[in-house]
């Protein structure tokens, strides 16, 4: 772990405990694994499978079966409908978290017991001392970091369930890290106000007030932060009005936000002005650090299906490192990127292991994308191999057991004992049965590579199968950016990127194209800037998602969804041949 900047008392001591915990990987899991056995050994689950009161991990993993939601939907729903014994934990199940449902159609609710949020915290102390010590000075100003609540529901047995970033915004300790800390530009008010416009408003509001002070900016996902500049790109003359007069937007209704930014709101003609200048330039390159020149880094995931942000930010940003700091998932807290300022194609999450006991399934995958060991065997934290890809596997002190997360990881190294993972993906985020998300991505970067020659990058896209024609084929509904006005992209451009999306995918695609013809030409869809803005707001306001977990779906088969990106459709273009066939991709 490279350390650039002395670390102070406290953060010493967080890095002491990763080197501690990474070089004793295979001990702590055991050992949390006994206790968690321990605790639980009298729950219902367990006897359903005969464990006995064993806590050994040969028992354990010899009795308890691997299991993926649906088996154990029916055990939640029991705990939702207000069965108050201990089916899954001993513990009293306090809530549940709610998954993000972005790549399935139903969201999952995930128990969540005391002591939950510590363990949560723990992990983010570890993550900070690991920045603080990456980039000087990232711990002497303040983070303009946006934040966002979802409305709580309750379950038919009175549970609150909810996404577990809402659970820890809303939280006490959050709550005392805002007033006496003051790392955040951003006040609770507007933090936990639960309507987007207002939130988010006074959260830019309150940033800008603070420009001098913000060293990093952040938000949990890429998308999240790119929403917050268009938001900026749309509602700065009334962001400019407010600082020019000091008096807030009208808009903006709930009364403890308006009662605390009346408190430090005060006319600043000068400051308006520099901010009507800089927003009313056609080009925004660079608009980050034009506005808050002391940020030293963007705070945001960009793994996996988030990687296409990656130019988009770069371009607001000028450049500014993106880190990709932690790793985690509505069932735990997961690993943390020991090299935070790496190229984002180059990071890597090393797990940590007294956060939840964690088994990997080797993803060994042929062309349809089943597994081809039968009964494929799971593999311990400290045995995996690198360059090989596996399926998370975990079980947590809230009662999941063998639990498949769904994430597909690739091994890149190790850090002492510890293994090092690549996000590859989410596993069955599939077109059909022949495309994964990660095939997907790299398809679309190499259309973005004919784009990139004409000024112009692809700021969203997903993917729509269309059996309605004869044969079936598959849609690709792009957004986007031209950053040069007098740029224009031809129909034999757009025709390029369709085949050499086509070219990028394997082998039964490709058969299908040109030896079975059961698949028909690709299609491309460019659609308004904006539309995925408006797919993103479907989903808070109709489906239930939070501004927070809220990932672009890379493959949308709910008809709302498609209407609304067909809605918005400028233009589309079609593949102009038969992609290039061989049992090989060609290189």
């Amino acid at each position: 772990m490279a350390i650039d900047n002395p670390p102070c008392d406290r953060d010493a001591e967080a890095l002491q405990l990763i080197e501690e915990m990474t070089s004793n990987a295979d001990s702590i899991q055991e050992q949390l694994l006994a206790q968690i056995l321990e605790e639980n050994k009298e729950v219902e689950y367990f006897k359903r499978f005969k464990l006995d009161g064993a806590t050994d991990r040969k028992t354990f993993k010899s009795k308890i079966p691997v299991i993926t939601y649906e088996d154990i939907r029916s055990d939640i729903q029991r705990i939702a409908d207000g069965d108050r014994s201990t089916i899954l934990s001993v513990h009293p199940i306090l809530e549940f978290f709610t998954s993000s449902g972005t790549s399935s159609d139903e969201r999952k609710l995930i128990p969540v017991v005391k002591g939950e949020i510590d363990r949560r915290l723990s992990c983010s102390r570890l993550t900070s001392a690991v920045i603080n010590s990456s980039v000087p000075g990232s711990d002497k100003g303040k983070g303009l970091y946006f934040y966002f609540v979802k409305s709580e529901t309750r379950t038919a047995g009175g549970l609150v369930a909810q996404p577990a970033t809402s659970y820890y915004l809303k939280s006490d300790k959050f709550k005392k890290i805002m007033s006496e800390a003051k790392v955040y530009t951003s006040p609770i008010e507007s933090i936990l106000c639960p309507d987007s416009f207002q939130s988010m408003y006074t959260q830019l509001l309150c940033g800008l007030l603070d420009r001098h002070q913000v060293v990093k900016i952040g938000a949990v996902f890429s998308s999240s932060l790119i929403r917050i500049i268009k938001f900026l790109q749309l509602n700065w003359q009334e962001l400019v009005h407010d600082i020019m007069s000091g008096t807030l937007n009208k808009r903006v209704i709930d009364p403890s936000i308006r009662n605390c930014i009346d408190k430090i709101l005060k006319p600043d003609p000068e400051f308006a002005e520099l901010i009507r200048v800089e927003c009313s330039k056609e080009n925004w390159e660079g608009i980050i650090k034009r506005i808050w020149p002391g940020t030293k880094y963007l705070d945001v995931i960009v793994t996996g299906g988030m990687a296409q942000h990656v130019p988009t930010l770069e371009y607001y940003s000028g450049g500014l490192p993106l880190a990709s700091i932690c790793y985690a998932s509505s069932e735990c807290s997961i690993g943390i990127n020991l090299n935070p300022l790496c190229k984002p194609s180059d990071v890597s999450y090393t797990i940590i292991p007294n956060t939840a006991y964690f088994e990997f399934l080797p993803h060994d995958c042929d062309s349809s994308g089943l597994i081809c060991d039968s009964p494929p065997k799971l593999v311990d934290l400290v045995d995996v191999e690198v360059g090989k890809e596996y399926e998370i596997v975990v079980t947590t002190f809230a009662g999941l057991y063998r639990y498949r997360v769904g994430d597909i990881l690739r091994v890149s190294g190790f850090h002492n004992s510890s293994p090092q993972f690549q996000f590859i993906g989410r596993k069955n985020v599939l077109l059909g049965i022949n495309i994964n998300e990660t095939e997907l991505q790299i398809a679309i970067d190499n259309a973005a590579q004919i784009l990139s020659k004409y000024n112009t990058s692809v700021v969203e896209y997903t993917t729509y199968a269309d059996t309605k024609t004869d044969p079936s084929h598959y849609v690709i509904y792009l957004e986007l950016l031209i950053k040069d006005s007098s740029s224009s992209l031809s129909n034999e451009i757009m025709s390029q990127c369709c085949l050499a999306i086509e070219e990028s995918l394997n082998s039964v695609y490709r058969q299908g194209r040109f030896e079975y013809y059961w698949l028909g030409p690709l299609e491309i869809r460019v659609v308004k800037i904006g539309t995925f803005e408006e797919l993103m707001d479907y989903s808070i306001s109709s489906r239930g998602a939070s501004i927070n977990q809220y990932k672009v779906p890379r493959c949308v088969n709910l008809t709302s969804m498609v209407e609304i990106l067909d809605s918005n459709v400028l233009s589309a273009y079609f593949s102009p041949s038969v992609p290039y066939w061989t049992l090989e991709k060609r290189r």
